[in-house]
């Protein structure tokens, strides 16, 4: 893959400031599959459960993937919705590895059999990220649904029987889990598995329990430290960047990529600059419109303007602001704050008197849910060039936008 700029920048002397303004093509990027799901996760940011009738036929999810081999985009990161429900899932994922297209995929684990695990585990170019929001079945069920703990140990215990290494454990903190910290690193040492922690966002059926599960204060802290003394063995996503204003700046990029390094693809082909803002407000066009993805990716307006230098607004004067870039954009849209000012969740405490004093609150596009009206009640818990057929394995990517990359 060759990494090019949108256009050549007056000035930049790291690579954080060459990726803010953007990429000729996304170093990976998030395709949710189907909104179908056989899981009720009270947190979904995508508000899953039922599949959408005007999902991408199989022949329109091929054309994405040969779309995105030209592209010389480095891998896709499958979601949903649980994407292995979908009937054409496996004929989809052989198709892009065919296609140079590596794939990393994230599931609950209902279909991961051993026969499937071991179909896995023989394929270099496939990446399986399984769920788990409780190291106890008491904690995880609380928010995943009842079963689903055993149903992911078990799916990892297939992959592990299988032979499949360095698959991921993908852990979403919450305020009930962050004690649990070492015993998620010993589950996945247990299945040789890597953990992987990401930030509770307040998207789609998240927003309705944000209030309720993400990290307080001295959790906060208590995840900082734990990642500072854990780091090199943990992977984060980069989602974690505005916890550097407690001091040294975490691994990553500490960068908001929507729109200049990822997107999201949703399940009837909308494109949206970030995957947990799934909001008109983001809403980029869609792979079926004339140009197809490639146009969208390098001339939607929201898109470019993302790629303008970006006003660090109340921030910008914090000393802070160079690591933590005013955090995550869509927590702050979707809590009711400012795009300009700081995160709901800044550790400097600027987003507390905001969240006291907010207004309306902006509400996900879309429900798909089992259920008619989303839970109002809190949650109760006790790189290398296409034709470079020697290109490193997807995991290698799965962290690291760099990894295979030739910059030049």
């Amino acid at each position: 893959m060759t990494i090019e700029l949108q256009r050549p920048p007056a000035r930049a002397e790291r690579l954080v400031d060459l990726f803010e303004l953007g990429l000729d093509a996304p170093i990976c990027l998030t395709w949710e599959l189907t909104y179908a799901c056989n899981l009720s996760c009270s947190h979904c940011l995508s508000s899953s459960g039922r599949r959408d009738p005007r999902e991408l036929s199989t022949a329109q999810a091929k054309a994405v993937i040969d779309e995105l081999e030209a592209m010389q985009v480095f891998y896709v990161n499958i979601g949903g919705g649980e994407p292995t429900v979908r009937s054409d899932f496996w004929e989809l994922l052989d198709y892009a590895t065919e296609h140079h297209v590596g794939v990393k995929f994230s599931t609950n684990g209902v279909r991961i059999t051993p026969e499937v695990a071991r179909r896995l585990a023989a394929n270099d170019y496939v990446d399986v990220q399984i769920s788990l929001d409780g190291a106890t079945a008491e904690v995880n069920d609380a928010v995943r649904g009842r079963g689903s703990y055993d149903m992911a140990l078990h799916a990892m215990a297939n992959l592990h029987d299988a032979g499949m290494t360095n698959f991921k454990l993908s852990v979403v903190c919450t305020r009930h889990n962050i004690s649990q910290l070492d015993s998620f690193k010993e589950i996945a040492d247990r299945y040789g598995a890597q953990l992987r922690l990401t930030r509770l966002r307040p998207s789609g059926r998240g927003a309705d329990v944000w209030d309720d599960l993400h990290p307080l204060p001295a959790q906060q802290r208590e995840l900082y430290d734990w990642l500072v003394a854990h780091g090199d063995n943990v992977l984060t996503g980069d989602s974690f960047f505005h916890l550097s204003a407690f001091g040294d700046a975490l691994p990553g990029l500490n960068l908001c990529g929507a729109g200049r390094v990822v997107c999201l693809i949703d399940p009837v082909g909308d494109v949206y600059a970030c995957p947990f803002a799934i909001h008109d407000e983001f809403l980029a066009g869609n792979v079926l419109d004339g140009g197809g993805f490639a146009e969208v990716w390098r001339h939607s307006p929201l898109f470019l303007s993302l790629r303008e230098p970006q006003q660090g607004g109340a921030c910008s004067s914090c000393q802070f602001f160079d690591t933590c870039k005013g955090g995550c954009m869509a927590a702050k849209f979707f809590t009711g704050l400012p795009l300009d000012g700081p995160d709901p969740e800044c550790v400097q405490g600027y987003g507390e008197t905001l969240l006291a004093d907010r207004g309306a609150v902006p509400r996900p596009s879309g429900d798909h849910s089992h259920r008619t009206e989303p839970a109002k009640r809190p949650v109760s818990v006790t790189i290398a060039r296409r034709a470079d057929l020697a290109r490193p394995p997807v995991s290698f990517c799965e962290e690291s936008p760099l990894a295979g990359g030739n910059l030049r």
